[in-house]
């Protein structure tokens, strides 16, 4: 539970965080809009103050400069640290600067100039040291609303400008950390709970199917040898074999299902084939491994209990290629089916069956090497034999009641970690 509170805890932070940081930067962005909106809709009302004969003169070449120097003057004087006026070809007419802000000027002729693409107002802004400045061409428009010419005026934001809209940005989003912080605070216990049902209910359903499988596994098994114990040990000893070799747990949960399942196939075997006691008939032994199959479209039917089909399909086959159904050799052999393999024979050998006595260990271990390299995994049986003597003597004499305690043990620490 603490794990989920931690995890629950991070997530809402870097939620809170990155929805503060949204909002805020939003609002930024939307000052400086605001701020360059106001700019540009002043230099238009400026433009808006030449007059219908001032605008003639723009494309009069018999106009005296000292006219066209005199309009761009008292804008200059009004509003802008620089002020342009452009005829309708774009030809510069006069260009007035504030002496204060030549810098700025000359800093602004790098960029090459551009011109309202749909005779609408244009801007940009630029950064000119420490200094933020807007640059906004007007087209100008005579009785007529034909373009006549252009006016460009270059604002100055005001520092004051700018640091007042920082101080609004801190304001705001501290205003809304501590907004979006209450409402994490507030909605955490609703989806804590909510989480808690979530997991429960998962851990319900995923109960549920494990002890659906154990049942039709410990079906299976008990036509068999009359108990659900072999399901139980050779699900412990595969796991620890597993677990041995360094496999994942996604891999060994994949491995619990395929022990359990790995006969499920015989339900569709004849007792007369299933408890035969002696040695089964070239026709029998055929039917007899139809039960792999049968296993494999009992499976397709559940896409739960796909995991199982590797031990299912597999567990047959054989470490030379000499095995059935497919004839796998080696490592095309699915990993899992290579362990259950050494596991069930090992149990096999080792159990009382209606139709057998059990083999003592030694004898069971002898059979198994000598099948190392045709039958079995080589290295899986050698890392079998380091740990089989311990297993064996943990688990083999147990009752039905303390083995299965045992097996949910193992379960637990797979399906249902703390």
């Amino acid at each position: 539970m603490l794990n989920i509170h931690r995890i629950l805890m991070q997530k809402l932070l870097v939620s809170w965080v990155i929805v503060s940081l949204t909002i805020g930067g939003g609002q930024y962005l939307y000052g400086i809009e605001r701020i360059d909106d106001q700019l540009v809709e002043l230099a238009v009302s400026e433009a808006g103050k030449i007059s219908g004969e001032q605008l003639r003169l723009l494309n009069d070449p018999r106009t005296d400069k000292q006219v066209l120097e005199q309009i761009a003057t008292g804008l200059l004087l009004d509003h802008f640290i620089v002020a342009e006026l452009y005829d309708r070809q774009h030809a510069t007419l006069v260009e007035k600067v504030n002496p204060r802000f030549e810098f700025i000027e000359r800093a602004l002729k790098q960029y090459s100039h551009r011109f309202p693409q749909d005779e609408e107002p244009h801007y940009e802004r630029f950064k000119v040291g420490q200094h933020t400045v807007l640059q906004a061409v007007v087209p100008l428009r005579d009785a007529a609303g034909e373009t006549a010419g252009y006016f460009e005026g270059v604002f100055l934001v005001e520092p004051e400008t700018l640091q007042r809209l920082h101080d609004n940005l801190i304001t705001s989003l501290k205003i809304t950390m501590v907004a979006v912080l209450l409402t994490t605070l507030v909605i955490y216990p609703v989806v804590l709970s909510l989480n808690r049902n979530l997991i429960r209910n998962s851990r319900d359903l995923l109960k549920g199917n494990i002890e659906l499988m154990e049942v039709l596994g410990s079906a299976i098994a008990q036509r068999d040898s009359d108990t659900s114990a072999h399901n139980y040990r050779v699900t412990i000893y595969a796991v620890k074999l597993a677990e041995a070799v360094g496999l994942g747990k996604e891999e060994i949960r994949n491995l619990i299902a395929g022990a359990f399942l790995h006969d499920v196939g015989k339900i569709g075997i004849s007792d007369n084939i299933l408890l035969k006691p002696g040695k089964l008939t070239e026709e029998e032994f055929a039917v007899m491994k139809t039960h792999v199959s049968r296993g494999g479209e009992i499976l397709r039917r559940s896409d739960w209990l796909q995991t199982a089909r590797d031990v299912v399909e597999f567990h047959h086959e054989k470490f030379d290629g000499s095995g059935y159904l497919r004839g796998l050799k080696g490592e095309t052999i699915p990993i899992n089916a290579r362990i259950f393999a050494i596991i069930d024979v090992f149990d096999a050998l080792t159990s009382k069956r209606p139709y057998k006595e059990p083999l003592s260990f030694e004898e069971a271990m002898e059979i198994l090497q000598k099948g190392s390299g045709s039958h079995f995994d080589p290295h899986l049986l050698d890392v079998f034999a380091g740990i089989a003597e311990r297993l064996y003597a943990e688990v083999s004499g147990l009752g039905d009641k303390v083995i299965e305690a045992k097996l949910q043990v193992v379960i637990a620490d797979y399906y249902f970690p703390t």
